[in-house]
């Protein structure tokens, strides 16, 4: 059995529940490598990502590179004398970094590889009604989620689930998962598959404003799991025009109503306690949303302040 020293890549608060579990397993974590500070905000406050928040509370090894090919950063991390690598919610590593330990690098995915290779595989799994996901773990090689894969492990999504929930229960499935794959290195017994390709995997594209706003003409279904696949983050939007004014608002949270109506896809329906959106087989009921400039609100208590015409519609 050889003893491991390990060396851990990632970023946000997904990869921090990850390293906290290897922590907590004894494993050596000789080093962490981190995302440079940025500003963020609109005080451009230097912001610290959540991976060196955790770092620098518990006294760990901590490296920031700008160049992941920089000659200074790799004589660092070679110093470092690391066996293995774990890259959880990082970037792409140039070769001389995902081949310099001797048990290699590997890689903890939030998707059921090979499908939802990408940036965002949490959201499109329920973006795309999915009804299971899973994390795995893989051998990183020259391409994105591509390498020999280690271990999975399975997820059943809940029907009124979103992004944020499933995140939280994938943080720790992915964590029992990285604990299983580093006794299976540890112990020399270590099994790989091979990816393989065909026409039917789904990507887990890079969420933006286009592929972010709501489409109202879509089904019911379909712009159920768009609201609840980018909730709390980044979340879905779209435009509502009121009284000559068009505002940007974010929906985070809403309930489809399938039910016949004689109403134009878009209206809008709102009461004293209530706002719908009429959609061609039904309605969604918006729950919590936001309007430009203020917070997040339940819908009831923005009634309590706001009323919409008969004209209202969203787009």
């Amino acid at each position: 059995m050889e003893k491991l020293r390990i060396i851990f890549m990632g970023t946000p608060e997904f990869a921090v529940g990850i390293l906290d579990t290897i922590i907590k397993n004894n494993y050596d974590v000789v080093g962490v490598i981190t995302a440079a500070d940025k500003p963020a905000g609109r005080g451009q406050k230097i912001k610290y990502s959540a991976v060196k928040e955790y770092a620098l509370a518990n006294n760990l090894t901590l490296l920031q590179p700008t160049n992941l090919k920089d000659e200074s950063f790799l004589a660092e991390l070679k110093a470092l004398n690391a066996n293995l690598q774990i890259v959880v919610a990082f970037r792409m590593l140039p070769k001389v970094v995902w081949e310099m330990p001797s048990l290699g690098t590997f890689n903890l995915h939030a998707s059921l590889l090979p499908n939802y290779r990408g940036a965002a595989p949490i959201n499109w799994a329920i973006i795309n009604g999915e009804t299971k996901t899973g994390v795995t773990t893989f051998f990183i090689d020259d391409k994105i989620d591509t390498g020999a894969m280690i271990l999975n492990s399975e997820i059943a999504i809940e029907p009124e689930e979103n992004a944020g929930q499933l995140h939280d229960r994938l943080m720790l499935l992915g964590s029992k998962t990285v604990i299983d794959t580093l006794k299976v290195i540890e112990n020399g017994n270590v099994t790989t598959t091979i990816q393989e390709d065909d026409a039917e995997i789904k990507t887990a594209y890079k969420l933006n404003k286009e592929n972010c706003k709501i489409d109202w003409t879509k089904s019911g279904e379909e712009i159920n799991n768009l609201i609840r696949g980018l909730s709390p983050y980044p979340a879905s939007w779209c435009f509502l025009k009121d009284k000559d004014e068009e505002l940007s608002i974010k929906i985070y949270e809403a309930k489809l109503i399938s039910e016949s109506h004689s109403y134009e896809v878009g209206s809008l329906i709102s009461s004293k306690k209530e706002i719908k959106i009429a959609i061609k087989d039904g309605f969604i009921q918006l729950l919590s949303l936001q309007l430009p400039g203020k917070k997040r609100m339940q819908v009831a208590e923005l009634l309590n302040g706001i009323t919409f015409s008969d004209n209202a519609k969203v787009y």
